[in-house]
């Protein structure tokens, strides 16, 4: 008699999916003491008691005018929205008969739209040019990888039915674009809301959106009026499907030009300057081998430095998978009990975690790293609480389209033998998509002072070493792409991915 099975051994779906798991989670236990978790502040309750009542009242009085602020913010997004997908378009056409658009796809969204902005920055100053130029090219490559994905998905029914002899543009309009307009503009649209998201971040590099008055309100103290704006940031958000309605998008994007303001007056020698000299080591330039050699000796050990960014990555992923799996059930109907206190719980539950995925990995780190001083701690909830929420909110909404075999379990049984299994591909697919949405942020996070890739960027920048940055920025680009073909090769394949736009 042969020996049973070991109690992972074996090819089912889901003895694939607890290997995949626990392989997962132990790395990043192996790992864990490598990071810098030190709480480095003496009383961090009293500060976070000051934060929550300035949000639970809030000083309004205290606003001068939000209102310019947030028509800045709006008008970055939608412009920024709408160019992004205009150009992505096209080449979402070509995206998966040409190696070279994918490519360039993938690496103009490898980088963080603040990184971009740190880059415009340079040439068109705190304008508008540099918001729109920051979020229109690395939205183009997230629309182009999107629409492909798409587009790839349609019927070819109707297209074989078309009489022979159609031509290419006319199968394309008549029998395949109708077919998936409404998945096109449900993730345009949701591309608009994080696209506000990235619009308040471009306040932490000076331009006056949202985010600049938020990032002065907490860095000083003012919590009320942190608060305040907090509050219209969440109504902002929550009210997109009345005001961002498509058909008071013409008005919209006609008033945004008057906000977003003239353009910048661009010295043309300058900026050719900074394209074809700034940006390039001297060395390069030069052909001097040997002076190329001495300017990358020049440049700091980014070992540790890579090795946070992943590391820190890694953590957020696992703290992803572990705050989806607990916070999930605070949104399902499964878990809500009967009448209005089961609807008011429920009600709750995706209130919290719509204000979660609504505030930007960058502003928790913020706030959390107000509270518990600079180390790698602050980033890692932020990551984890952020992509969690997001991620939880997505599974509830699956969660609720199922309906219960075992409707007599208990709340534990009805999780752990009745929804879970049936949930959990879909939930370690979308870890493995948000896997480089992780990354990104990760490197992003050492503008607050952690030691990943985004601390050297951001100094380099600061000390207009041009050549530098853009040699890290090249390195945050190609691990970006690395783990995005990991992630890809990780993900359950053939599973229906419960997509954000949806």
């Amino acid at each position: 008699m042969s020996a049973a099975p070991g109690w992972l051994r074996g090819d089912s779906p889901g003895l694939t999916l607890a290997r995949r798991t626990l392989a997962l989670v132990a790395i990043c236990i192996v790992l864990l003491p490598l990071a810098d978790l030190r709480l480095l502040t003496a009383d961090p309750w009293t500060e976070l008691g000051r934060m929550l009542q300035g949000l639970v009242w809030p000083a309004w009085g205290a606003l001068e005018s939000p209102f310019n602020a947030i028509a800045l913010t709006v008008s970055v997004a939608l412009w920024g929205t709408f160019l992004g997908a205009m150009l992505g378009f096209p080449l979402a056409l070509i995206f998966h008969r040409s190696r070279w658009v994918r490519g360039f796809c993938a690496f103009v969204r490898a980088i963080h739209e603040l990184f971009w902005a740190l880059l415009f920055l340079q040439v068109f100053g705190l304008s508008a040019v540099t918001a729109l130029a920051a979020l229109t090219i690395p939205y183009a490559g997230i629309f182009a990888k999107v629409y492909a994905e798409i587009l790839e998905l349609t019927p070819r029914g109707p297209r074989d039915a078309l009489p022979h002899g159609t031509g290419r543009t006319s199968r394309f309009l008549y029998a395949e674009l109708p077919l998936v307009w409404g998945r096109l503009a449900s993730y345009t649209r949701y591309r608009f809301e994080c696209g506000l998201r990235a619009s308040v971040l471009l306040g932490f590099v000076g331009l006056p959106t949202l985010g600049f008055y938020l990032e002065s309100a907490f860095r000083e103290g003012r919590f009320g009026e942190a608060g305040a704006l907090l509050w219209l940031f969440y109504g902002l958000i929550a009210s997109l499907h009345w005001w961002g309605h498509r058909r008071l998008l013409p008005l919209l994007m006609l008033a945004a030009l008057f906000w977003l303001g003239p353009l910048p007056d661009v010295d043309g020698a300058l900026l050719w300057r900074f394209v074809s000299q700034d940006l390039w080591p001297a060395p390069l330039l030069a052909g001097d081998v040997a002076g190329l050699g001495a300017w990358l000796a020049s440049i700091p050990d980014l070992l540790p430095a890579i090795g946070n960014t992943l590391l820190l990555a890694l953590m957020g992923t696992v703290g992803s998978l572990v705050v989806a799996l607990l916070l999930w059930p605070l949104a399902s109907r499964h878990f809500a009990g009967p009448g209005v206190g089961g609807r008011l719980q429920r009600s709750l539950g995706r209130l919290a975690l719509v204000m979660l995925r609504s505030t930007p990995e960058l502003m928790l780190a913020f706030i959390f790293l107000l509270l518990l001083g600079p180390s790698m701690l602050p980033a890692w909830l932020a990551l984890s609480l952020h992509n969690g929420a997001l991620i939880a909110f997505l599974v509830a909404r699956h969660a609720d389209g199922l309906s219960l075999g075992m409707p007599d379990l208990n709340a534990s049984g009805r999780y752990a033998y009745e929804l879970l299994p049936r949930l959990y591909p879909n939930l370690l697919a979308l870890i493995c998509y948000r896997a480089e949405v992780i990354l990104r942020e990760t490197a992003l996070l050492g503008m607050l002072g952690i030691a990943t890739l985004g601390f050297y960027i951001d100094s380099s920048f600061e000390y207009l070493m041009f050549d530098q940055a853009l040699f890290l920025l090249l390195i945050t680009a190609g691990l970006n792409m690395l783990v995005d073909a990991v992630s890809r090769r990780f993900r359950p394949r053939d599973v229906p991915l419960d997509e954000p736009c949806t």
